[in-house]
């Protein structure tokens, strides 16, 4: 571990390095899933097939992180009111970022659903005010802007945002407070729930890609993941003990990569294979892949430094990108026939690097000066 990031400055313990690295990892994963999101042919063929599984794998190291930065300090110096005020710092910022950016986007497109229907500015407003607040729009209503029943039509992803919220809710209020075997009991049951979600396809495409909607399963799926992958990140903070490993960063990284591009599983014929194997994946893998990153160590600069950046990243980039994908798409259809990837993959790789630099910037000349302002403001810390 070295010192602070500036990835989250605001807490004053220092990071398990390779984590920030993997978290930005996850993140550019997500961009390239959704960047294959657009010339999918079906719900099963999206190319990066498993890439909204990166959600899962967040959920745990927000877990992590979160046990190991305030376990030990609701005795000491931390309020209920405190967290909460570090909690907004550390979010909040972003998500009111990619919520203008998001509308930025709509009214570039011309604010039209993806029907062609068009959808009055008011309602563009409401669902702007709605995603400033993370308050998720219903199906059907006038703020549903894209018509495609979204928590957040504006910036989709900001729906495991939403989840995050609770999580942290849910922290501070009961789950911090459960002894460490009570926890155990909890991390189990989640997980069952979880497993039994995919396995019996609550999801119609035996898939674990839910939680983005309020339609139908989506809304206790999310929770399931949410429950399960947060719980078993606040165990492993508390027991805890680093095993030898070399080369973490590496392998976890080219685990995740690989794990996230094996095709469907068992076609649609066989849809339960495929919520088994990301079964496996969200209960078994993931855990695993985030307790040897807090266990390895970087050995040289350069690995440093990418780990370093990477995580100084991953939130912004997680957050912009799909603003300029809904650009993206857009311009893939239209035309009288969708674009395919042999034409589109230099725009593709644009909008990719776009985003990267966009995140960076966010970083850098919004995110980090605003959450310096508010910590002195609110939390009394220069």
């Amino acid at each position: 571990m070295q010192n602070i990031s500036s990835a989250a400055f605001s807490d004053t313990k220092p990071h398990y390095e390779l984590l920030d690295g993997l978290r930005g990892v996850a993140a550019l994963l997500v961009m390239c899933y959704h960047i294959f999101e657009g010339f999918a042919t079906s719900p099963i063929d999206q190319h990066f097939n498993h890439g909204y599984m990166a959600v899962d794998f967040f959920f745990i190291l927000s877990g992590f992180v979160i046990g190991y930065a305030y376990d030990d300090r609701w005795k000491t110096t931390l309020t209920l009111k405190g967290f909460f005020k570090r909690r907004l710092i550390r979010l909040h910022p972003m998500v009111i970022m990619g919520a203008v950016l998001g509308a930025v986007s709509y009214c570039i497109q011309g604010c039209v659903r993806w029907d062609g229907t068009q959808v009055s500015f008011t309602f563009v407003l409401i669902a702007l005010l709605l995603s400033l607040f993370l308050i998720p729009v219903l199906p059907g209503s006038g703020a549903d802007v894209r018509g495609n029943n979204e928590m957040f039509p504006l910036n989709g992803p900001s729906w495991s945002l939403f989840f995050e919220y609770i999580g942290n809710i849910l922290y501070a209020l009961i789950i911090r407070k459960l002894p460490t075997a009570a926890l155990a009991v909890l991390v189990a049951l989640a997980g069952a729930g979880l497993a039994s979600f995919a396995i019996c396809n609550l999801s119609g495409f035996g898939h674990l890609g839910v939680g983005w909607s309020l339609i139908d399963y989506n809304f206790p799926g999310g929770f399931l993941r949410l429950m399960f992958s947060f719980s078993v990140g606040l165990l492993m903070s508390r027991i805890f003990r680093p095993v030898k490993v070399k080369g973490a960063f590496w392998i976890c990284s080219a685990v995740l990569a690989v794990l996230f591009c094996i095709p469907h599983i068992g076609g649609e014929e066989h849809l339960w294979m495929n919520g088994l194997y990301e079964s496996v994946c969200a209960i078994v893998i993931f855990p695993a892949l985030v307790y040897l990153g807090a266990s390895g160590k970087t050995t040289d600069r350069l690995t440093s430094r990418i780990c370093k950046f990477l995580g100084d990243i991953s939130y912004p980039v997680y957050v912009v990108h799909y603003p300029l994908m809904y650009l993206f798409y857009w311009w893939l259809w239209s035309g009288d026939e969708k674009i395919p990837f042999s034409q589109a993959w230099p725009v593709a790789l644009l909008v990719i690097v776009a985003s990267v630099v966009l995140a960076y910037l966010c970083l850098r000349f919004y995110d980090i000066p605003l959450r310096k302002w508010l910590t002195s403001k609110f939390l009394g810390k220069k």
